[in-house]
């Protein structure tokens, strides 16, 4: 069975802890579902015996929590999925003439020839500067000739 010490101005350990600037706390933004059992196993210690937690109290937490999770989840995955969306959007430009907005009004018409992956988002690269897919107006067929496969010749050399 474990002990709990009274905290006096004597004790000097318990005294050392508390105005220790090296443990200092980090405060998080989210709960996580570690938080969240630490929160439930304090209020099964400290409620009152003669008027314990409801379990269908219990349970209405457990699935709010278990849906903010959910749905946590499912957010990350749908910024992931977005990326990829980009990603492969972006790809699908490669070779073609593109007319796109710079921004100044000036219009840039030219074939896209890379895609930059280095940002947040893929960006093509067009007349050798890097654009947004949002600045794309127009996509038609490039310039860049793809050779035809050559028949396979028969004959050791």
């Amino acid at each position: 069975m474990s002990t709990i010490s009274a905290i006096t101005p004597g004790n000097k350990s318990l005294s050392a802890a508390l105005t220790d600037s090296s443990t200092s706390r980090v405060p998080q933004k989210a709960l996580g579902q570690q938080d969240f059992l630490k929160l439930l196993a304090t209020q099964f210690q400290t409620q009152d015996p003669m008027k314990p937690m409801e379990d269908t109290a219990f349970i209405a937490q457990m699935a709010q929590f278990s849906a903010l999770e959910q749905s946590s989840s499912m957010a990350q995955n749908m910024t992931l999925l977005r990326a990829d969306q980009q990603r492969t959007a972006a790809n699908s430009y490669l070779g073609h003439r593109v007319t796109v907005d710079p921004g100044d009004g000036a219009m840039v018409t030219d074939d896209v020839t890379a895609i930059d992956s280095s940002g947040s988002e893929p960006r093509l690269v067009v007349g050798g500067n890097a654009y947004p897919l949002s600045a794309v107006l127009r996509v038609a067929p490039g310039s860049v000739l793809i050779p035809a496969p050559q028949p396979a010749t028969a004959g050791g050399g």
